[in-house]
C-alpha cells in the first residue's frame, strides 16, 4: 500500500502553497521512463489515468524496524501493489481500481531487465511484469489487458509510506472485528486505532487476517487510503505551508515518477482538486471470474471476469462514475440476514381498501420473495399498521421482511409454520428493496471513501 502515498502529493498539492515551494520539491523526484518507444498504446479517453505502484523495497529502513513491524526477508523487486487512478475529467471525482498482484496477466515480448534475454509474450502473475521488464513492461502489461491510457507513472517504496503516516500525526481507521496477522505482527482489537508509520505498514500488507487473503488485504487498503485522504483534507496541512512542505517531502525522498508529471501538472490538479474530500472519492476491486486458475510453471493466478472487468475499464475511459453516489439516484437495497427468494409470504387485506392485497403481494414478489400470488382478506379489518406475523422459529426471515416494510408491526405466532404472514394496513406505500450482502470473492464492490471512513469522532 506504498502506492497511497504518493496520491496523498496530489491531494495534498489542493493547498495552492505557491509555485516555488512546489517547484523545490519537485527537485526531490527520481524520475523513469516508463512509456519509452511504447506503440500501439490504447487511444486515449476522458480524464486522467494514473498507475501507482507499491515496490517491496526496504534498503532505508532501520534493523529495529524491521524486527519491530516484521519486515525481514528478501525483497522480490517486484509490484507488492498496483493500482489504476482515474482523476474525472472535471476534477470532482477520483477512483481507485486495486489490481491484485496474483493476476494472469500475458506480458508482451520484451528484453528482461536482469538477464538482457529477450523474451516472447508469456503468461505471468502481474507483479512479476515489474521484475522481468521494470516500470515499462508493467505499464505495457497492463494497458493491454485494460485497455486503458496510461497517462502518469508513480511508485513508492515502504520508507515513503511510513513517513508520510508519521508527519500526518497517523491515520485513524476502526474495525468491527479483531485484526491479527502473525506474519506481520499486526493486533488490533475491536474498534478505532489511529495508526501510525509502522503500525499503517503491517495494517496495509496483511494478508492472513481472515480467509480473503490478498483480496480482503486490498479492501483495508482501499480503506486506509479514504481514511489517509479524510486525514490529510481535515488536519490544516493543506492550509499550512510548512506542514504542506514536511509531508510532501517525506512522500516525495522515495518517488520516483514518470518525466511527465512535474511542477506544473501536480498545481494544476492541486487547484482543480481543491474541494477534494473523502466523499469525492470511489474504490473497487478488478472483478475476478476463477478465484485459483492454475497455470503451468507459475501456480495459482486470480482470473479475471471478462464481462465485469470490461465493463469496469469502460467506465474508467469514458469517465464514468462506478459508484451509486457518482450516478443518478437510484434505491439501495437494505441488507438483511435471509435472501427474500428463501422466505414464503401470505399476503391479506386487512383494510376496506379494494385490490390493496395484490399491490402488496406484486410489490414484495418483484423484490423476490416468493409470495403465494393469491392474496386474501384478512379477518382482521380496519388495520391501520401493517402487521408481519411468523413464527418464532422463523424470526430471521421475519426480520427480512419487516426490512421490506418499514414501520410494520412484528407478531410473534407460535406454531405458524415457515410462511410468513402479512396484514396489508392502512399505512401501507412501498416495499423497500432487500438483500443478503455478498461476501468479497474477488469483488470489493465499488464504495465511496466517506462510506468506509470511521464516523464520528471516537
Amino acid at each position: 500500500m506504498r502506492a497511497v502515498t504518493t496520491l496523498s502529493v496530489v491531494v495534498l498539492a489542493s493547498a495552492g502553497i505557491g509555485h516555488a515551494v512546489v517547484t523545490s520539491l519537485d527537485a526531490d523526484i527520481a524520475r523513469v521512463d516508463p512509456f519509452k518507444d511504447m506503440k500501439n498504446r490504447p487511444s486515449g479517453g476522458h480524464g486522467m489515468n494514473v498507475l501507482l505502484v507499491g515496490t517491496d523495497s526496504r534498503d532505508k529502513i532501520s534493523e529495529v524496524e524491521r524486527r519491530r513491524f516484521r519486515l525481514g526477508g528478501a525483497p522480490c523487486h517486484c509490484t507488492d501493489t498496483i493500482m489504476i487512478v482515474h482523476i474525472s475529467e472535471d476534477r470532482e471525482r477520483a477512483t481507485v481500481v486495486s489490481l491484485p498482484r496474483d493476476s494472469y496477466a500475458e506480458v508482451p515480448e520484451h528484453v528482461d531487465q536482469t538477464t538482457g534475454m529477450r523474451h516472447g509474450a508469456h503468461p505471468v502473475k502481474l507483479n512479476a511484469a515489474y521484475a522481468e521488464g521494470g516500470p515499462q513492461l508493467t505499464v505495457r502489461t497492463v494497458e493491454n489487458m485494460t485497455h486503458v491510457k496510461i497517462d502518469h507513472y508513480l511508485e513508492v517504496d515502504f520508507t515513503s509510506f511510513m513517513k508520510t503516516v508519521d508527519v500526518l500525526g497517523g491515520v485513524r481507521i476502526c474495525t468491527a472485528q479483531p485484526l491479527k496477522d502473525s506474519h506481520t505482527g499486526l493486533d488490533l482489537a475491536p474498534g478505532t486505532h489511529t495508526l501510525i508509520g509502522g503500525q499503517a505498514l503491517q495494517y496495509v500488507r496483511s494478508r492472513h487476517v481472515d480467509g480473503a487473503s490478498d483480496l480482503g488485504r486490498m479492501q483495508r487498503q482501499q480503506r486506509f487510503l479514504a481514511a489517509l485522504i479524510e486525514r490529510a483534507t481535515s488536519s490544516g496541512v493543506l492550509l499550512n505551508p510548512i506542514r504542506f512542505r514536511d509531508v510532501t517531502r517525506a512522500v516525495l525522498g522515495s518517488v520516483r515518477a514518470d518525466t511527465g508529471f512535474g511542477t506544473d501538472e501536480l498545481l494544476d490538479l492541486g487547484r482543480a482538486m481543491r474541494n477534494f474530500s473523502p466523499s469525492s472519492s470511489e474504490f473497487t476491486t478488478v472483478p475476478i471470474g476463477q478465484m485459483a486458475f492454475p497455470v503451468k510453471g507459475i501456480g495459482s493466478t486470480l482470473k479475471w471476469d471478462a464481462a465485469g472487468s470490461a465493463a469496469l475499464f469502460t467506465a474508467l475511459r469514458e469517465d464514468k462514475p462506478i459508484t451509486a453516489a457518482h450516478r443518478p439516484a437510484r434505491a439501495r437495497a437494505v441488507p438483511v440476514e435471509v435472501a427474500p427468494p428463501q422466505i414464503r409470504v401470505q399476503v391479506e387485506n386487512g383494510t376496506g381498501t379494494a385490490g390493496l392485497a395484490r399491490r402488496v403481494d406484486a410489490a414484495l414478489a418483484a423484490t423476490g420473495f416468493a409470495t403465494t400470488r393469491q392474496p386474501v382478506t384478512s379477518t382482521e379489518q380496519n388495520v391501520r399498521r401493517t402487521v408481519i406475523a411468523y413464527d418464532p422459529r422463523w424470526d430471521r426471515s421475519a426480520r427480512s421482511v419487516a426490512a421490506a416494510l418499514p414501520g410494520g408491526e412484528l407478531r410473534a405466532v407460535p406454531g405458524q409454520g415457515p410462511v410468513v404472514k402479512v396484514i396489508a394496513g392502512a399505512d401501507f406505500r412501498a416495499v423497500r428493496t432487500v438483500k443478503v450482502p455478498t461476501p468479497p470473492q474477488g469483488e470489493a464492490g465499488a464504495v465511496r471513501g466517506d462510506e468506509v471512513v470511521c464516523s464520528g469522532k471516537g
